[in-house]
């Protein structure tokens, strides 16, 4: 029998994320805190092979939305601009001046997933795609923020978290989702809906050991 790629794509994220989260809840927080560069690097595995095709152009957009997220991500960890002052931890995997280059990957990651489902809702407008999904984007980033230190992935200064990261967060999905929007053709929408409901949920319910 020949199994459905994005359908077995799909079971492998949320049994991932689902046991990811269970054995953060309820098992041991710093083992499975660990793992998150394993995670991080399966999922970007799973969603692009789950893309419709992946041509010269839709290369080109996703090493541009990359070295977007690396370029602001040390402007910030360095020089404290677009996000505010923080640092890393260790659980994000290997660094370049600072930056954990899985990092940029989470950038495509959460681009490539809000701006497919922006661009389902917004019925290919694209103007209206790029503010929704930075909107999309925001909205995981704002349940990520406050777990964040206790997953060893960064902390701000002082602890707190601030206002500028979030306006950081939407300038800078602005721009990667201008990108995803005008340089992606043929957006595939079942696994980057799953794959974004599933991090969602992860950092919800995260939430609550807080």
């Amino acid at each position: 029998m020949k199994i459905n790629k994005t359908y077995f794509s799909i079971f492998l994220i949320w049994l991932v994320h689902i046991s990811g989260l269970l054995g953060l809840l309820f098992y041991d927080f710093i083992f499975f805190a660990s793992f998150t560069p394993i995670n991080l690097f399966l999922t970007s595995l799973l969603l692009m092979v789950n893309q419709i095709k992946l041509h010269s152009r839709e290369l080109l957009c996703i090493v541009l939305i990359f070295w977007t997220g690396i370029l602001v991500e040390f402007l910030g960890v360095n020089y404290g601009l677009l996000f505010g002052e923080y640092s890393y931890g260790k659980n994000l995997g290997p660094r370049l001046y600072g930056v954990p280059i899985l990092i940029g990957m989470n950038w495509v990651i959460l681009t490539t997933i809000s701006g497919s489902i922006s661009n389902y809702i917004s019925k290919g407008s694209k103007i209206l795609s790029i503010v929704l999904g930075s909107i999309l984007m925001l909205v995981i980033d704002f349940f990520i923020e406050p777990v964040a230190p206790m997953l060893d992935f960064w902390e701000f200064k002082n602890s707190i978290v601030p206002l500028s990261n979030y306006t950081g967060w939407l300038i800078t999905g602005f721009f990667t989702q201008f990108l995803y929007q005008y340089l992606f053709n043929d957006k595939e929408l079942k696994f980057s809906l799953n794959l974004y409901l599933a991090i969602f949920v992860f950092f919800l319910f995260l939430n609550f050991k807080i």
